[in-house]
């Protein structure tokens, strides 16, 4: 398979390809190949026998996706509404925002500039509608189309603008509809009965006679506050002391509103157009200035990749995507409640250094099943309202501390079939039985027939003549199931 080239000149030919239907074709091409003539479809076996020297590479959809993820981060900068229009796109939605760049102009200027000097080449437009934008940035003549080009420009747009599949654009232009305004002049009914509701459906939403606004890649916070730099600043730690100011404010906001904060994002915006994100959780809502910073602080601590400033950063922001009631705390006398804060911070400084599923924690589920009947989530989040069922008074524990998962198998000895057992070897080490109590049967999973999973079980706890106590189960029933069912070890108590 073809692999990229080191260190080739960028004024040379040069194509990404792709196996397609049992060949390997190009998909992207630069412009010195285009101008040989090298065009995406062509097979590669064609393209090397005209073009002997041109440079070919692997695409990488994955990698593509990354970097559209990471200029889409960079956007937000302009505003909160930014979506994806995969594979190359991105649509943004500056409703309220252009006035902080000097107008529409003055915020495409800024983010076009931003985008040259990372090396792209690029087409944007403005329009009223996303589909037009759209429309507009990949089909219309003028490169960077400002507002007031939209209007006249739409109906001059090729058919291709609508999107639609290969046969169907060619449909149209057999038809002698080559531009939009051809459509405009004709029904949406005789538009729709003909080609298709699809294609009535995209022509109205590019016109604009429906108005589909995008879906952000992010839901936007309920509190967002940032702060621009005149002069960008080089030292992380400036950085940092400008977030403490955001979360300062953020603080007296969400007292006003007695409420407090499970999730903190900051975000640098660096002069390049890098976005590094610092993302922070809590087990309960805070607003406490000290402790949101000191857990910042953890998550610096705890990248594997330092954040670097580079040429320095421009623009700092603090998100808080939701809020919770929290109200004013009165500690009680015998301090319960400063007790549970206390260990709420320790769990949200572990998971933010260590990450948020190496910290977990139990919480009880309603199944008869013993491995069923408790499952694992990060200690972070808030937990189920269930509480462990308390054990009676003076009973042993039903249930052991310990769960092996899977059961383990073991050697038994009955003094009947269906009887307890007497003695056992686990582990090449044999148990003198002293106390068996039970069986408890456990039912299996109707639906989970198959195997030994449609098997009951008889439970017993045992204790050997060490005082060690376990848990033993056999599976399956003398005559019914089999003539000797197996024996495993489930579990051992405390």
């Amino acid at each position: 398979m073809p692999t990229s080239l080191a260190g080739f000149p960028p004024e040379a030919p040069f194509a990404l390809v792709e196996k397609q239907k049992g060949a390997i074709r190009l998909v992207a091409v630069n412009r010195a190949a285009l101008a040989l003539g090298m065009t995406p479809g062509l097979s590669l076996a064609d393209v090397r026998a005209r073009v002997p020297e041109i440079g070919i590479a692997d695409i990488d959809p994955k990698a593509d996706a990354r970097f559209l993820e990471r200029i889409a981060d960079g956007c937000d900068r302009y505003t909160p509404m930014v979506a994806l229009d995969p594979p190359q796109g991105l649509i943004l939605d500056i409703s309220g925002c252009a006035h902080l760049f000097g107008g529409e102009e003055g915020l495409c200027a800024d983010l076009l500039g931003r985008l040259d000097r990372l090396g792209l080449e690029t087409r944007s437009a403005l329009a009223d509608t996303p589909d037009a934008a759209r429309a507009l940035a990949r089909h219309a003549r003028q490169t960077h189309a400002p507002a007031a080009f939209a209007e006249a420009a739409i109906g001059a747009l090729p058919v291709e603008a609508l999107g639609l599949d290969g046969e169907e654009t060619v449909a149209l232009r057999r038809a002698g509809l080559k531009r939009l305004d051809d459509l405009e002049a004709r029904p949406s009914q005789l538009i729709a009965a003909r080609f298709g509701e699809e294609a009535a459906d995209r022509l109205q939403r590019i016109t604009g006679g429906r108005d589909i606004r995008i879906t952000a890649r992010r839901p936007e916070p309920a509190l967002m506050l940032e702060r621009r730099f005149a002069e960008p600043i080089g030292r992380t730690e400036a950085a940092l002391a400008a977030i403490g100011e955001l979360a300062q404010q953020a603080a007296q906001r969400m007292e006003q509103a007695h409420r407090g904060g499970r999730r903190f994002e900051a975000q640098l915006f660096r002069t390049d157009g890098l976005v590094r994100a610092l993302r922070i959780e809590t087990g309960l809502p805070i607003r406490d200035v000290k402790v949101v910073m000191r857990l910042f602080d953890e998550r610096l601590e705890a990248l594997a990749d330092p954040v670097d400033p580079g040429f320095g950063f421009d623009l700092v922001r603090l998100s808080i995507p939701m809020f919770e009631p929290l109200a004013p705390l009165q500690l009680p006398l015998e301090g319960g409640a400063l007790a549970e804060g206390e260990l709420a911070q320790l769990i949200d400084r572990l998971s933010t250094r260590l990450g948020r599923n190496r910290v977990r924690r139990l919480a009880p589920r309603d199944s008869h099943v013993p491995e069923q009947a408790v499952f694992l989530f990060p200690a972070i989040e808030a937990g189920p309202a269930e509480d462990w069922p308390a054990p009676e008074a003076g009973e042993p524990p039903l249930r052991p501390t310990h769960l092996f998962d899977p059961p383990q198998p073991i050697e038994v000895v009955a003094g009947v079939p269906d009887g307890p057992p007497q003695r056992f070897r686990w582990r090449r080490e044999l148990h003198e039985v002293t106390l068996a109590e039970g069986p408890e049967r456990i039912g299996a999973l109707w639906w989970r027939r198959t195997d030994n999973a449609g098997l009951s079980r008889d439970y017993y706890r045992v204790e050997d003549g060490k005082g060690r106590r376990f848990w033993l189960f056999r599976l399956g029933l003398y005559g019914r199931d089999a003539k000797s069912p197996t024996w495993y070890i489930h579990g051992m108590f405390a």
